[in-house]
């Protein structure tokens, strides 16, 4: 995704203080980290833009630009990842529970809710930094979890997040330290189903959607 300088990508807003197990300080500084993938996004496509003002990329501009470009796409997921992150984050005086069509498409798709999130928590308890991410498959409507290294590794092209954990160190090492466990328990106390239900929905519907056109042969 390229962006005029004049079209600089904008910080959203969350209101995410008094999580459960998830300090206010932590939040604090993960926002200024998710603020500084902006700044970097900004500042490379303002880069690229440079190169791109003349007919061509000269052969000596190629190494610069092609390192510039292909930078652009990790700091960018690092946007979009944390955006899906504190997007399903809320706070709550109960425990929350998932909702009737999510917990219908986990059994659905692994037999029953609980293997669903032994799953996904399985996966987010896998050494090393990255994202534990349930993703809705457009074409069939099933889940699929899956581990996400360094933002734009492992990512599936087409589906579509419905709840995303972010698993570098950043997001836990003060409230948990090493103690990863901890932070994943809090992490579902703290889940904004609701938001979880609507990308849910808005997944299905754009399924449901082109199968129509399919079915019927109706222009995209």
């Amino acid at each position: 995704m390229r962006m005029m300088t004049s079209q600089a990508y904008q910080a959203k807003q969350f209101d995410l203080g008094g999580l459960k197990g998830i300090s206010d300080q932590t939040l604090a500084l993960h926002l200024k980290l998710y603020e500084r993938y902006i700044r970097e996004a900004n500042r490379l496509t303002q880069s690229i833009d440079r190169y791109l003002k003349g007919s061509q990329v000269g052969q000596d501009e190629m190494p610069v630009f092609s390192e510039l470009t292909r930078r652009l796409g990790y700091e960018y997921n690092g946007i979009m990842l944390h955006e899906y992150y504190f997007g399903n984050l809320k706070r709550h005086t109960e425990d929350p529970q998932p909702p009737p069509a999510f917990v219908r498409t986990a059994e659905a798709t692994f037999g029953s809710y609980a293997v669903w999130k032994l799953d996904f928590m399985s996966i987010a308890k896998m050494r090393g930094v990255g994202w534990a991410i349930c993703y809705q498959d457009p074409l069939n409507g099933r889940l699929s979890n899956h581990w996400v290294s360094l933002h734009q590794i492992g990512t599936v092209i087409g589906f579509t997040p419905l709840l995303v954990l972010d698993l570098w160190e950043h997001a836990y090492l003060l409230d948990y330290q090493s103690e990863r466990d901890g932070y994943i328990e809090a992490f579902f106390s703290n889940i904004a189903w609701d938001v979880v239900d609507e990308r849910l929905t808005a997944g299905t519907t754009s399924y449901l959607e082109g199968r129509r056109r399919e079915i019927y042969g109706l222009p995209e």
